[in-house]
């Protein structure tokens, strides 16, 4: 067993744990934004077509992401520290050679099988990647300055994938987006091989190791059981279902209603440094008001300034430019509150077991179901209603267009202040306090 992190982290730890981060922020806006545009506009499948095989296929990763998580758990039980980074380094090969082919269809076959069987290596590497990186770091950090700055620093090198994917977040720039992503891929694998591995907490206790299907479902019973939990993931998964739609519409959204599609990567980097300015905003709001009030706030800020994009029309960027900043900034309550929150109501019962993985492993399918709901219910919904991308939609249609981007985001929104509001939390998620500040990590 690695004793690396009892002791004091230094600074190159930190930034070898965290530089894996890049390479995947990288991927995501190509993953869950661009690729729909690029099957619909450059390759010419259906929008129904792309928007059903999307749904399919982020439901297959969601519901693997608890099964991933639970066998990680159990793997990290038998004492192997160096686990998690085993994990990593088996699956980004697979990560990197899905994204490639997502991108490079060859010329012959079925796109939307292409796209089916792709997209489900992509996303299933991804998942792996992910669960066991985000695990690794909770299991990492012994101290809770430790949690915050590992938190930080990893999402700090998520925020340089994420400004140089948007800058690039083009349909005829998909080469840039792959070689940069091998690129930072490359180094970050090479950076893991020095970064700290955690000590197993678990290697001291005497106690049988459970089969994969039981450990699954006893981190399942341990998790919904908990009444705060249950009522937390109904938020996240409305609010992020209110924040995916969006995210999977906004290139048809700026190339068709405002007629603008070259600015695209303009409005996307103003959305994320905006978001990457307001998390510390909230970070230091949220002692004051208690996460709780925070948040709703955020989620206030974000239906307040979002609502006016269905006014919007062919030409109004500059207005759209400033609800991409007021949003953004909104977006960073949605980044940093709900894994402090998470923390809370899982801090709330001190004694049980640590499940790192089988809850990251929960906390992930939500996201995949947001966006599989996202993709599965935008997409369809605009094809039924006589959208088609590029295609000098009716006023009909770019109407259409305009509702589903601006205004059903804004009702789930609502919907999800209401049951924020009436969740029956801790209460660590509505303390004040002046000097305290919030754990800013995922638990």
């Amino acid at each position: 067993m690695s004793t690396a992190a009892a002791r004091p982290l230094r600074a190159s730890d930190y930034a070898a744990y965290a530089l894996l981060r890049a390479p995947l922020a990288l991927l995501e806006l190509p993953l869950f934004v661009l690729l729909p545009a690029f099957y619909a506009e450059r390759l010419g499948l259906a929008l129904a077509t792309v928007g059903t095989v999307l749904f399919a296929a982020r439901l297959i990763d969601a519901f693997a992401d608890p099964a991933i998580g639970a066998l990680l758990d159990r793997r990290s039980r038998t004492g192997a520290s160096a686990v998690h980074r085993r994990w990593i380094l088996w699956a980004l090969p697979v990560l990197a050679l899905g994204y490639v082919a997502l991108f490079r269809p060859p010329a012959g076959l079925s796109l939307s099988l292409w796209l089916a069987l792709s997209s489900v290596i992509t996303y299933l590497a991804y998942s792996v990647v992910s669960i066991a990186y985000q695990a690794w770091g909770a299991a990492l950090g012994q101290t809770p300055a430790q949690r915050v700055t590992i938190t930080a620093s990893r999402e700090a090198a998520g925020l340089l994938g994420v400004l140089l994917s948007a800058s690039l977040l083009m349909p005829d720039k998909t080469h840039w987006l792959i070689a940069l992503f091998l690129g930072f891929t490359v180094l970050a694998a090479a950076a893991l091989l020095r970064a700290p591995l955690p000590i197993n907490r678990l290697t001291a206790v005497a106690e049988p190791v459970a089969s994969a299907d039981q450990a699954w479902l006893s981190g399942w019973r341990e998790a919904f059981a908990r009444q705060p939990f249950r009522w937390l993931l109904a938020v996240f998964l409305c609010n992020g279902i209110a924040s995916a739609i969006p995210a999977t519409l906004v290139l048809f959204f700026v190339g068709d209603v405002l007629g603008a599609p070259d600015q695209a990567p303009l409005f996307l980097v103003a959305y994320f440094l905006a978001a990457a300015l307001g998390m510390p905003v909230w970070a230091r709001a949220a002692p004051r008001l208690g996460l709780r009030r925070a948040w709703l706030l955020g989620i206030g800020l974000a239906v307040i300034g979002f609502i006016w994009a269905f006014a919007l029309g062919r030409g109004d960027t500059g207005a759209f430019l400033a609800i991409c900043l007021v949003t953004g900034f909104a977006l960073g309550a949605d980044l940093a509150l709900p894994p402090a929150m998470l923390a809370t109501v899982l801090a709330d019962e001190p004694g049980r077991q640590a499940r790192e993985g089988t809850y990251f492993g929960l906390w992930n399918l939500a996201t995949k179901l947001n966006l599989a709901a996202a993709a599965g219910l935008a997409l369809p919904l605009l094809s039924l209603w006589g959208y088609a991308p590029s295609s000098n939609a009716s006023a009909g249609a770019t109407f259409a267009l305009s509702a589903t981007y601006a205004l059903l985001p804004c009702v789930l929104k609502l919907a999800a202040a209401v049951l924020l509001a009436s969740a029956p939390l801790p209460a660590g998620c509505d303390t004040r306090s002046a000097t305290d500040s919030p754990p800013l990590r995922a638990p």
